[in-house]
């Protein structure tokens, strides 16, 4: 069982939050129940921001973002805006010289992946992309399995995210100004699970339903790698799915329950049906809580680079995604 405390680290981080949508509430009350330090938070509404303040104990409500980024208070801030504002906000604050979380999907594009890179190392400053699943303890194990040999050769990976999401066209899911539609919200994370587990593909094959408003409300996409082993990734808005995944290996498979992505329990299985290994995650918040605690060590052990998801693969995902928008035929 994952147990918080406060000496996890060696250096207490004073933490801001930019934007208070759902996301960063969900986020803010995990970090509260870890015993982070969240010093400010900033809204474009001064009541928002002091609202939210007075819901999660936070001292300081900014009624801007620029406000948040001249707070002397804030070491790192969790930019939590739609996607087409990470990159904005991300730069404007390592500028300010704090430290970076930025939701998923980093950004929108590989250049806007490219910028926060190389100005958080011009600047020497930490930024991470907020993909929390990394970070749990499933996964951690999930790679020890790995790694140990048991699955044998990787062949595959099967996943899906499927949600049943508003079909509003006025709410975010569905606006093409806002980053909308499936890819960015959904797709990522299968798109980041295949990366964590074979790196960057050789081949990307994707095809998608398009929705009244111009975004995707279903992709179906391949990845290929130059030893065979192939990853069917499937995600759409409009349904809700069993949010389920399968690892392939030619001596076992690692079936993940739903939702495969949120702390959950697998089995390891071998090809004659014999359960291996049976796991069931154990965490006091949502899991969203285990990024912000590895951002902290990090910065305790001087380190300014995820060894779960570096920049440098933060930037290969976008590029990606990219690729994936051309085949589509998505322009934000």
């Amino acid at each position: 069982m994952i147990v918080y405390a406060r000496g996890m680290t060696d250096n207490d981080i004073r933490w801001g939050i930019l934007a208070t949508g759902g996301i960063a509430q969900t986020l803010a009350g995990d970090m509260k129940l870890a015993g982070v330090t969240i010093s400010a938070v900033a809204s474009r509404s001064l009541d928002s921001a002091q609202a939210f303040a007075e819901r999660y104990g936070i001292p300081t409500a900014h009624g801007d973002y620029p406000s948040l980024a001249a707070d002397p208070d804030v070491d790192a801030v969790y930019i939590a805006t739609p996607h087409p504002m990470h990159a904005e906000w991300a730069l404007a604050m390592i500028d300010a010289g704090k430290h970076v979380l930025v939701e998923k999907s980093f950004t929108v594009d590989r250049a806007e992946a490219e910028q926060i890179r190389d100005r958080a190392r011009a600047k020497g400053v930490l930024a991470m992309e907020a993909m929390w699943t990394r970070y749990l303890p499933h996964m951690a194990r999930i790679h020890e399995i790995i790694a140990a040999g048991t699955l044998g050769e990787l062949r595959g990976l099967i996943a899906d995210h499927s949600q049943k999401l508003p079909s509003d066209p006025t709410h975010r899911i569905n606006a093409l100004e806002l980053g909308g539609g499936a890819l960015l919200d959904l797709t990522i994370y299968p798109i980041s699970f295949a990366f964590d587990l074979f790196g960057t593909p050789e081949t990307v094959k994707a095809q998608a339903v398009m929705g009244p408003t111009g975004v995707d409300v279903v992709d179906a996409i391949s990845f290929g790698y130059g030893d065979g082993a192939l990853a069917s990734l499937y995600a759409t808005s409009q349904a809700a799915g069993p949010n389920s995944a399968v690892v392939l290996g030619t001596e076992a498979r690692i079936e993940i329950d739903g939702v495969w992505y949120a702390p959950t329990s697998f089995r390891v299985i071998r090809p004659d049906g014999e359960v291996l290994e049976s796991y069931q995650s154990e965490v006091f918040g949502s899991g969203r809580e285990l990024q912000v605690l590895a951002f902290e060590r990090y910065l305790a052990e001087g380190k300014l680079d995820s060894d779960r998801l570096g920049l440098d693969e933060s930037v290969e995902i976008m590029g990606v995604c990219d690729e994936i928008r051309r085949q589509i035929g998505l322009t934000y």
